[in-house]
């Protein structure tokens, strides 16, 4: 298995093309020559052009033709287009779900480790049958409920234990068995990636811990949990408060903060480091990456779109082992 970069060319109505191209141009010659693109070639040229964006491309029919690193190499996905950014919602959404379905077959049968998924239009792609990319590859890979959305960050990272779910469903998907099957998923990764066991930091749900109070989710679901995964183990403390853990990270020096919902860690975290993360999916059958933002559909042809996130993505597919 070679560790070729699979780069899926995401939402066509997109900045998508933007950064990928200037991620390229960022990229050192022996990332480059690694590196390819899963979309339409035609699409992505036509994009380029009318963005300005100026690079040398070559289309390849099968990933044993990579190896240019003066060229984009793009493994052809054809799509019908009349625009480089009008395409109708059912070619867009057959499109984008090829290119995955792509991505998966290479990295299931091991040609490839993994792939990075540019953004996708979620609600566009899977109206209400899946709420997002990571629930959509869990499916595919079979998975019940062990995926983990990882935000990844050198300084720190975070897990939202339940990804894109309403809020008042949050307390009914928190049970012991649940918080303990993600956290070692997690507590493997860093293992594998970082060559030792990771510092865990896990909040509790409610505010101020509902102050552990007797029949609270804190007390009767999440410590008993976490005490557990000590007996493990794992390098873990909590439940700790939500309102106070960001403001003091320096203190804790966790290598991974874990939340019960999406927006407690999420938030947080990306008011602290913006574009500097990637999300990645553990517990899959192989590696899935993406830039941690969307399609940013007020920047398409402004040239403005920031590729900081997606160059992240790439560093990190090419020095995984």
């Amino acid at each position: 298995m070679k560790n070729l970069i699979a780069i899926v060319a995401g939402d066509p109505i997109s900045v998508n093309s933007e950064i990928i191209a200037k991620s390229w141009k960022k990229s050192k010659k022996k990332i480059r020559k690694d590196m390819f693109v899963i979309g339409s070639f035609d699409l992505i040229k036509r994009q380029l052009e009318a963005i300005k964006i100026k690079i040398p491309l070559k289309p390849i029919k099968k990933i044993t033709q990579t190896g240019d690193s003066k060229k984009l190499q793009i493994l052809d996905v054809p799509v019908k287009f009349s625009k480089p950014f009008a395409i109708k919602d059912s070619a867009n959404s057959e499109y984008v779900l090829k290119c995955i379905e792509v991505a998966h077959i290479l990295s299931k049968n091991r040609e490839i480790c993994g792939f990075i998924n540019c953004a996708v239009n979620k609600k566009k792609i899977f109206k209400s049958k899946y709420n997002g990319m990571t629930e959509y590859l869990a499916k595919k890979n079979k998975l019940n409920n062990s995926e983990v959305m990882l935000i990844f960050n050198k300084k720190l990272s975070v897990v939202p234990l339940t990804t894109h779910i309403s809020l008042k469903n949050v307390p009914k998907k928190i049970n012991k068995i649940i918080i303990e099957k993600k956290i070692l998923i997690l507590n493997s990764f860093f293992k594998r990636f970082n060559k030792r066991k990771p510092r865990i930091g896990v909040l509790g749900l409610n505010p101020h811990n509902n102050e552990m109070k007797k029949g609270s989710e804190e007390l009767k679901i999440i410590k008993p949990a976490i005490d557990n995964l000590k007996r493990k183990g794992c390098k873990i403390l909590g439940p700790l408060p939500s309102d106070t853990i960001f403001s003091n990270i320096s203190k804790f020096n966790f290598d991974v903060i874990v939340g019960m919902y999406h927006d407690q860690v999420l938030a947080p975290f990306k008011s602290l480091f913006k574009y500097d993360a990637i999300n990645i999916t553990l517990g899959l059958k192989y590696i899935r990456v993406s830039p941690d933002h969307g399609v940013a559909i007020d920047l398409i042809k402004k040239r403005k779109a920031n590729s900081e996130s997606l160059m992240n993505c790439i560093k990190f597919i090419h020095s995984f082992k």
